[in-house]
């Protein structure tokens, strides 16, 4: 199959263009949320950039959408309605936002589009109204058995801690780097020692790094956190697991699935998950053992076999798309007109 999708989850993307398909990915020369393309990632020669305003609609099989509003953008530059005459499947990738559990998704009033939850806890909290619902957990590019933690310090990934606050767990921390020292990736960290009033001494900003670079990092520390709130199911959290890193997640959303108690630590009582750090900071030959557990699991529930074969079989249940576009037929009427 040609699919077409637009790169917003990299994560996410970069697992699912593993698979046996062809991934077209619109690409603008400023870049952007509409126009990533591969934005230099080391992808299979399948993953194409492509303009969406010059490619032909016939040449598309199937869309797989992320934002509602790729839906009238579809529809608008190609002339094909996704879910009507484009074989189409939604992916929400978030935890909903405003009055929870109440909260409606904004496919939840059409049967035609799929919507593909990526936990059991999304496909449960959201409001998913008529639409038909599908649950593919997510699938990691294993990136290998890397941990040696070597580093007595805790490693922490998350995106905007300063701006997301108590979403991300930021206001946690601190609770965390009386244990141990912290190193704290992601995008939008540069502003955290000023945020939460942690010494230089026991936090170090490691940045927004490649992802080979990411999980060598991840690896040399002793243990990794997961101090989010309110989170679909931290990728960074599966690709530690899969590094051989012990994890202290919160007990929260779709954690409690992904965590198992043997694999570090997992609770919603902040003391205990710090004692544990300690803990493993005290005796690295059980926080050896303890990630060897969380690579386990992780490769059990979250390989990216399990998830390619997930979606190629929703795939292969969608509707066969039309022999010729919207575009096509219109096309062909005026011809016949002249």
């Amino acid at each position: 199959m040609r699919i077409l999708l637009w790169h917003v989850h990299g994560s996410w993307t970069d697992a699912f263009v593993r698979g046996p398909h062809s991934y077209l990915l619109p690409s603008l020369a400023a870049g952007g949320p509409w126009g990533l393309g591969r934005a230099g990632r080391p992808w299979p020669e399948s993953v194409q950039d492509v303009d969406l305003r010059s490619l032909d609609p016939d040449s598309v099989d199937a869309v797989v959408l992320q934002r509602p509003e790729e839906i009238d953008e579809v529809a608008r530059v190609l002339h094909r309605r996704p879910g009507h005459d484009l074989p189409a499947v939604y992916v929400e990738h978030n935890t909903p936002k405003g009055h929870i559990p109440a909260t409606v998704h904004p496919l939840a009033e059409q049967r035609t589009i799929p919507l593909v939850h990526v936990t059991h806890f999304n496909a449960l909290i959201w409001d998913n109204g008529a639409a038909p619902v599908v649950v593919i957990e997510h699938g990691i590019n294993d990136p290998g058995y890397l941990y040696t933690g070597q580093t007595p310090e805790l490693a922490v990934v998350v995106n905007e801690p300063v701006r997301r606050g108590r979403v991300t767990g930021t206001d946690l921390l601190s609770h965390f780097a009386a244990a141990a020292p912290l190193q704290v990736f992601g995008m939008g960290g540069a502003e955290l020692q000023e945020a939460t009033g942690i010494p230089a001494s026991r936090l170090r900003i490691g940045g927004d790094l490649p992802g080979p670079q990411l999980h060598a990092a991840v690896a040399r520390c002793r243990a990794y956190v997961h101090p989010l709130r309110w989170t679909s199911l931290g990728l960074a959290l599966l690709e530690a697991m899969h590094l051989g890193a012990p994890v202290l997640a919160l007990a929260t959303t779709e954690a409690s699935r992904a965590v198992p108690p043997d694999a570090g630590a997992i609770s919603a009582n902040v003391d205990e998950l710090v004692s544990a750090a300690r803990f493993l900071l005290r005796h690295p030959e059980e926080a050896r053992r303890r990630g060897l557990q969380a690579r386990e699991a992780a490769l059990s529930r979250y390989g990216l076999a399990r998830f390619l074969n997930d979606w190629d079989s929703l795939l292969s249940e969608l509707p066969l798309r039309p022999h010729r576009s919207v575009r096509s037929l219109r096309q062909a009427g005026e011809r016949s007109t002249r």
